[in-house]
């Protein structure tokens, strides 16, 4: 997918046949355009080695045709030095082997994109780690970990990136291969012992000292040490081609103290006093931090702490049990707390760190306005880090800006997300004013600008508040060494771009759907650029991203999705508004699982983001074919169920080679899809006419049926009023229709969706009046009366009445004390949340009951890859059938004799198309066991 236009013929003219693996469509080239920072600068291509050998073609050719390069890893930065104006290379996409690992040596030979967690993956069966553990770990690669130095909470143990590093393979600015740690570098050399004494005296001073160049390792007495030089240079000296790093071994003890303080910066006065206790790690925090955890996820999610509003977490290990516990205690001990404790229990220490984790992610997103890095690691000597911290607070308050501070106390290393008013005319001078009087304050405590994300775009040009004029000439010369065209990452670390440049939010407030839909436009722009969704967290229960763990494309990652749209906003790059088609090429493959909006930290929903694109794409337009067929469907169901036989009718001309290839094509349904079979009578037809038996004597109950339960062939409302009744509940069924709108909301028609809604409410919202518990069938559309229905009529009372009213089976049946779940010991359940069950309405409840059967529940994470009409559309199937073998399809297969529950209508009919596995719901197992 390229295109030869002028800026980059010449580099894909000197590439020749290499061109294929070069990207210069305007969708890619928006995609890179920022990272996990406040930038954005339009690349001309990117490009995709598969080889070591095809990175070194790569990086020659834009060096003989002067094209700029920028390195990247995950696209994580939060400094601004993963985003270029030439050719950006993404090391992530293939170059990620693990080509060696020895246990007895304690190193590992990888290439530049492995991720941090593979790394560990591959080690731990050898006993052994990489050391340092940033938070973007599963997803981050480790040659981007050594261009930033990177660090994490546990860099007081274990170092940073630059003390891990043995050798790298690089080819620099004059595309010279060379392995830092055995070649040597005479200039260089001599260029250091030119200058020992500004060495010497400015750089080495404290472990966090991270801006600028780390010429300390390069001392006589350091024994020019290249590689642990090299860590930190920001892909401004050489593009790393591979590496070998150390690996550790963990400590097999460990334990937890906790320590609280009247503020954090009184914990920031104590941690010099603390470290000779040698902690591993030292996490501070204040009530700000605990409050925002406390808000998003209850009060239960913050175990009792020591009195105070700042705390202290810290982490003791060591190879003797009964040592580390007395270390433990001789800190507490010394501690200037108000209390602290050792912490025994591991479960509880988990929540603890939680806390710390959950806090940081939600720092950008738990303010009155939108939070920014920009100013989020500096760092300072430990044992000025108190005094710091207040003087920072007081710098927020004289400039109007608030934040929620946290860090590696240990290291003297503060995070902050800060609300810079980057959307107001001044926004960028107010900025730069800040961020320079920021630079003032560390500085004058002997700090540092960065302690962990390196410089990059957000303080290169902050550095003279840092190093004197000799050390920053210093830079320059180590520079023109390595690179003396200045082509590798441009405008970083030397001869930098001012700080105010080419910021990504002042380009976005000058967009006019700024002015008509600003709403929008701050949502998409809530994505950081953190890069979770690239992370496979579908183990741990994750949903999000299910298209990228398919396709491993960014373009399909909800990064990318948001990417896109941000570019639509900016109307730069990507410039027909909502009819672009990268837009659309970027929104195709979302599934519209609402993983982002449970897993996201920033709080991305790109569900409803593409049901609104779509929306206002097609408005007044012709829609696609699928649009009326598969988003009416409902309208369809009931028409088919009202005729006698024709539902059967349907069936027969739906499995019949030429007519139900027809009849598919007319629906825009995939020629390889089989129509879901639609029921006789509608369900709650049959049920009227059924004569239940049972007293009632519990009261009414209301089932909601929604039109896939409704009208196609299934048993789980049968099912579940077969539950009720048992019980002693007195269930039934509305009269009227009552539609949630779910397939219009899904295929972007937001005015019928809002008309469907708006009936339904009214239909039902009299049963909440009246006390009536209301009970539904499917879970998506249960979901809908808490995301979807609340955001689209945010006036309508009957709506409001609605949202948390309209239960799952599971959580009706935990308010009765009188349930009682089936023992099905011995027996395995794989059990298939649906994605909008476990990411808008929460699966614990399900959870509960499941677990309380006794049987061995295997809950399997991501998603089914039907969801709704995504997978039946034709263009999806590929990727739908991959998402499927991505988890659920692998876990069934895994356990041939497990009983297979799935509430979801789309989880059932993928199950049976791509697996031929039966499954049932949960009413189906209680009412079968």
């Amino acid at each position: 997918m390229t295109t030869t236009t002028a800026p980059h013929a010449q580099l894909l003219a000197r590439l020749g046949d290499l061109a294929e693996i070069v990207d210069t469509s305007t969708l890619t080239r928006a995609l890179y355009s920022s990272d996990a920072s406040l930038y954005r600068i339009e690349p001309q291509a990117v490009a995709y080695p598969r080889t070591t050998d095809e990175l070194v073609s790569v990086v020659r050719a834009a060096l003989d045709t002067g094209t700029p390069i920028t390195a990247r890893g995950a696209g994580t930065s939060c400094a601004g030095n993963a985003v270029g104006p030439g050719l950006v290379i993404d090391v992530a996409r293939h170059l990620h082997h693990i080509h060696a690992i020895d246990g007895v040596a304690r190193t590992a030979v990888i290439d530049p994109g492995v991720v941090q967690e593979q790394l560990q993956a591959a080690a731990r069966p050898h006993g052994l780690r990489l050391g340092p553990d940033p938070s973007t770990s599963n997803r981050c690669t480790v040659g981007g970990m050594i261009g930033n130095n990177a660090c994490g909470p546990r860099a007081l143990g274990y170092g940073r990136m630059a003390d891990n590093v043995v050798s790298l393979d690089v080819i620099t600015g004059t595309g010279e291969l060379m392995t830092l740690g055995v070649d040597d570098h005479p200039e260089l050399r001599s260029l250091v012992a030119a200058n020992l004494g500004v060495i010497r005296t400015e750089f080495g001073r404290f472990t966090r000292q991270v801006s600028g160049y780390s010429l300390e390792h390069l001392l006589p007495e350091q024994r020019f040490d290249l590689p642990k030089f090299f860590a930190g240079t920001e892909g401004t000296l050489g593009v790393i081609l591979r590496a070998t790093v150390r690996l550790v071994a963990d400590a097999p003890h460990r334990t937890m103290v906790a320590l609280g303080y009247p503020t954090m910066a009184d914990a920031g006065d104590d941690i010099a006093n603390l470290l000779r206790f040698r902690p591993t790690a030292c996490e501070g925090l204040d009530r700000r931090i605990v409050d925002v955890v406390t808000a998003k996820f209850g009060a239960a999610s913050v175990p009792t702490l020591p009195a105070g509003d700042g705390w202290m977490f810290l982490e003791v290990v060591g190879d003797d049990a009964a040592e580390v516990r007395g270390r433990a205690e001789a800190l507490v001990t010394a501690a200037r707390a108000t209390e602290g404790w050792v912490v025994d229990d591991t479960a509880r220490a988990a929540q603890l760190w939680k806390i710390r984790a959950d806090g940081a992610g939600l720092a950008g997103v738990s303010l009155d306005k939108p939070a920014y890095g920009g100013w989020e690691d500096a760092a300072v000597p430990p044992e000025h880090l108190g005094s710091y911290l207040r003087a920072f607070d007081d710098l927020l308050e004289r400039y109007g800006l608030h934040g929620l501070p946290y860090g590696h106390f240990g290291d003297g290393c503060v995070h902050c997300r800060i609300d810079f008013p980057l959307d107001e005319p001044d926004g960028a001078a107010r900025y730069k004013a800040f961020v320079e009087d920021a630079a003032r304050l560390v500085a004058g405590f002997g700090g540092s600008m960065s302690g962990e994300h390196g410089d990059g775009r957000a303080r290169s040009a902050l550095l003279p508040h840092m190093y004197s004029q000799a050390a920053l000439d210093l830079f320059a010369s180590v520079k023109h060494l390595f690179d003396p065209r200045n082509l590798l990452n441009p405008g970083v670390l030397v001869d930098p771009a001012p700080v105010e440049q080419d910021l990504r939010m002042i380009a976005a407030s000058r967009s006019p759907l700024n002015l008509t839909d600003p709403e929008f436009v701050e949502a998409v722009h809530q994505c950081s650029g953190v890069g979770k969704c690239l992370a496979n967290t579908t183990s741990a229960g994750g949903v999000m991203c299910p298209s990228f763990q398919a396709t491993r494309e960014e373009k399909d990652s909800t990064r990318g999705r948001a990417r896109a749209l941000q570019e639509m906003v900016n109307g730069s790059l990507i410039s027909e508004g909502w009819r672009s088609p990268e837009v659309h090429a970027a929104l195709d493959l979302c599934l519209s699982c609402k993983g982002c909006a449970r897993d996201c930290p920033t709080g991305i929903d790109m569900a409803a983001y593409k049901a609104r694109v779509t929306h206002e794409r097609y408005k007044g337009r012709l829609r696609p074919r699928n649009h009326y067929a598969l988003g009416w469907l409902p309208r369809w169901g009931r028409l088919i169920t009202a005729v006698t036989g024709l539902g059967s009718l349907i069936n027969v001309v739906g499995s019949a080679p030429v007519l139900g290839r027809l009849l598919r094509w007319g629906a825009g349904v995939d020629a390889r899809r089989q129509i879901p079979r639609f029921a006789n009578r509608s369900a709650r037809a049959r049920f009227r006419a059924a004569d239940l038996p049972g007293s009632g004597a519990k009261g009414r109950v209301l089932i909601w049926v929604d039109s896939f339960s409704d009208c196609f062939e299934s048993t789980s409302f049968a099912a579940m009023v077969q539950v009720l009744v048992r019980l002693g509940y007195d269930p039934e069924v509305l009269s009227d229709d009552a539609c949630c709108g779910l397939t219009w909301i899904s295929t972007g028609q937001l005015d019928g969706a809002r008309r469907q809604l708006t009936g339904a409410a009214a239909v039902l919202a009299p049963y909440v009046r009246d006390g009536i518990p209301i009970v539904g069938v499917e879970p998506s559309c249960t979901a809908v009366w808490r995301s979807d229905a609340p955001e689209l009529l945010p006036d309508d009372a009957n709506v409001r009445a609605l949202d948390g009213a309209v239960l799952t089976l599971a959580e009706f049946l935990s308010k009765d004390p009188d349930f009682v779940a089936p023992d099905l010991t011995g027996h395995t359940i794989v059990a298939q949340p649906h994605c909008h069950h476990a990411s808008v309405i929460g699966w614990a409840k399900d959870r509960a009951i499941l677990e309380s059967t006794g049987a061995t529940l295997v809950a399997v994470g991501g998603c089914c890859g039907l969801a709704g009409n995504f997978g039946v559309e034709r263009g999806h199937h590929d990727v739908s059938v991959a998402v499927f073998e991505h988890d659920l399809g692998p876990a069934v297969a895994a356990h041939p004799d497990a009983i297979v529950l799935a509430d979801g209508f789309s989880c059932q009919t993928q199950l049976t198309s791509l697996a031929g596995r039966a499954s049932m719901s949960l009413a189906e197992l209680l009412a079968t066991h």
